[in-house]
C-alpha cells in the first residue's frame, strides 16, 4: 500500500472514530436468531443524529469506550440538567412502554388531585384491570388517600391504583387523552397512550427518548420526587368489621433504589420508574448524581440472559455516564416543552412560539441554554419517614436519606433565547 494511500486511511479512520453507529442492537444474540430492527430512519426531535439506528456517541479525548454489556434494545444518557445527550442507541424507535408509561401518568394526573383527598373505591373503578397485572391490593368500598394511591403507582406499580386515580380524574378514555396531550406538549412524540397503566395494548408505544423527557419533566415536580424516591411505605389494608383498620408494608420494584436479586443499590440513585412485560419485555428509566452532576438513563428490553439485565446496564451506563461527562460531544439534546416562550425567554411561559427540535442538534432556536435555572420548591419527607427525603439546600436538590442527590435544576431553554436576554 502506498504512503498515500495509508495517509488516507489514517484520517478517514480518525474521522469516523468519534461517532460510531449501527452496532448490533443486542451484543449477547445467538447466531442466526431474528432479531426486530429498528426503523432505517427515526424522528429527528433532539437531533439528526438522535434519528439515527444503532449506537450515536462522539468520544473525545480521555472519554471511556461505551459499555460491552448492554443488550437493550433502546437506550439512552443525558445530562438531567442541561439537557445534553451524552449517547444513546436507537433513541427513538417505538417501543411498547410498559410500566414506565406510568411516569407520563403522574406527570399528567397527579397536579390535579390535592394527595389528602380520600377516595371511596367502587367495584366499577377496578373493572378492566388487566390480568396478571401488579397490584398493590386496593379493595372495593375501602377508602384511600390520593397520598395512599400514588405510593401504590410508584413503589408497587399497581395497576388497580391507577385505574382508581384515572376514574377520579375523569375516566379511563379521558385519562389516555389527557395523557397524549402532555406527551405532546413535552414533544414526546414517538408517544401512543392506549393504557394509561402500561399495561400491553396494541398501538401503544414510547421510546427511550421520550421516556427520558418525561422522567425530566416528572422530576421536577416535588410530589412526583418524593414518590418515585421512596423505598417502603404503610398501606391501609383491608377493614375488618369491629376492628381497627391495619396497614401493610409495601417496597418499591426499582432494585436499584433498595438492592434485591442480584442487584446492588446505585449510589446517587433517586428514582425514577421501571416496567416488565410479555411484550414489552423489562424497562427502566432512572436519575442520579455524583458530585455535581445529574444524569438521566432509559434502558428498554434487554436480551441478555443475565439475571436482572436491565438494572445492570442502566448502571453500567450511568457509570459510562459520569466518567465520560466533559469528554464527549453531545449527540443530541433534550428538548424543552412546546410552551417555552423562545421570543421571551421565559421557562414555562405561555402564549410564545413554542418552537420545537426537529432539526440537528446545535440549531440557533433549539439548543438548550446551560446557564437557564429554574429553582425548584423543597420537597417533604417520604411517606411515613421512611422513604427517601429530598430537600433542597443552596439550590441544590440532595437526597437525605440515601446520601446523595436529585434533579433538577435548570429548566431548558432555547439558546436563541439567551443570546436575546443579553445585550
Amino acid at each position: 500500500m502506498s504512503a498515500a494511500k495509508k495517509t488516507a486511511l489514517t484520517v478517514l479512520s480518525a474521522a469516523l472514530l468519534p461517532v460510531l453507529t449501527a452496532l448490533p442492537a443486542h451484543a449477547d444474540d445467538k447466531p442466526g436468531a431474528k432479531q426486530p430492527q429498528p426503523p432505517a430512519s427515526m424522528s429527528t426531535v433532539g437531533g439528526a443524529q438522535l434519528g439515527l439506528p444503532g449506537t450515536q456517541v462522539r468520544l473525545g479525548r480521555g472519554a471511556p469506550v461505551l459499555p460491552k454489556e448492554v443488550s437493550g434494545r433502546s437506550w439512552i444518557v443525558a445530562d438531567a440538567e442541561s439537557g445534553d445527550v451524552l449517547a444513546s442507541h436507537n433513541a427513538h424507535w417505538r417501543l411498547p412502554p410498559a410500566s414506565t408509561l406510568k411516569m407520563l401518568f403522574a406527570d399528567t394526573v397527579l397536579p390535579r388531585l390535592p394527595k389528602s383527598q380520600v377516595y371511596k373505591v367502587k367495584d366499577s373503578d377496578l373493572a378492566g384491570v388487566g390480568a396478571g397485572s401488579s397490584l398493590v391490593g386496593i379493595k372495593e368500598d375501602h377508602t384511600y388517600s390520593v397520598h395512599d394511591m400514588w405510593l401504590g403507582v410508584f413503589l408497587r406499580s399497581g395497576n388497580d391504583a391507577v385505574h382508581v386515580l384515572s376514574e377520579m380524574n375523569g375516566g379511563w378514555d379521558k385519562t389516555a387523552r389527557d395523557m397524549q396531550s402532555h406527551a405532546e406538549e413535552l414533544q414526546a412524540l414517538d408517544t401512543t397512550v392506549v393504557s394509561p397503566d402500561g399495561y400491553d395494548a396494541k398501538g401503544q408505544v414510547s421510546s427511550a427518548y421520550d421516556l427520558t423527557l418525561i422522567a425530566r419533566s416528572g422530576m421536577q415536580k416535588k410530589d412526583f420526587r418524593e414518590y418515585a424516591s421512596t423505598t417502603t411505605a404503610d398501606f391501609p389494608g383491608e377493614k375488618k368489621k369491629g376492628k381497627k383498620r391495619e396497614s401493610f408494608q409495601i417496597q418499591t420494584t426499582n432494585r436499584l433504589l433498595t438492592g434485591a436479586y442480584g442487584v446492588e443499590p446505585y449510589n446517587g440513585l433517586a428514582g425514577v420508574k421501571n416496567g416488565n412485560t410479555t411484550h414489552a419485555g423489562a424497562t427502566f428509566t432512572g436519575v442520579a448524581q455524583r458530585g455535581e452532576k445529574v444524569l438521566l438513563v432509559t434502558v428498554m428490553n434487554p436480551s441478555a440472559n443475565e439475571s436482572s439485565a436491565v438494572y445492570k446496564e442502566a448502571a453500567r451506563l450511568l457509570d459510562w455516564g459520569f466518567e465520560a461527562s466533559g469528554k464527549v460531544t453531545p449527540v443530541g439534546e433534550l428538548v424543552p416543552p412546546r410552551s417555552v416562550d423562545t421570543e421571551q425567554g421565559g421557562a414555562g411561559a405561555r402564549g410564545g412560539s413554542g418552537k420545537s427540535a426537529q432539526g440537528g442538534a446545535g440549531a440557533g432556536d433549539t439548543a438548550v441554554a446551560k446557564d437557564a435555572r429554574t429553582r425548584v420548591s423543597a420537597s417533604d419527607e417520604g411517606a411515613g419517614g421512611v422513604g427517601t427525603a429530598l430537600a433542597i439546600t443552596g439550590g441544590v436538590l440532595v437526597v437525605l436519606a440515601a446520601g446523595v442527590l436529585l434533579v433538577n435544576r435548570r429548566w431548558p431553554l432555547p439558546a436563541l433565547a439567551r443570546r436575546r436576554r443579553r445585550p
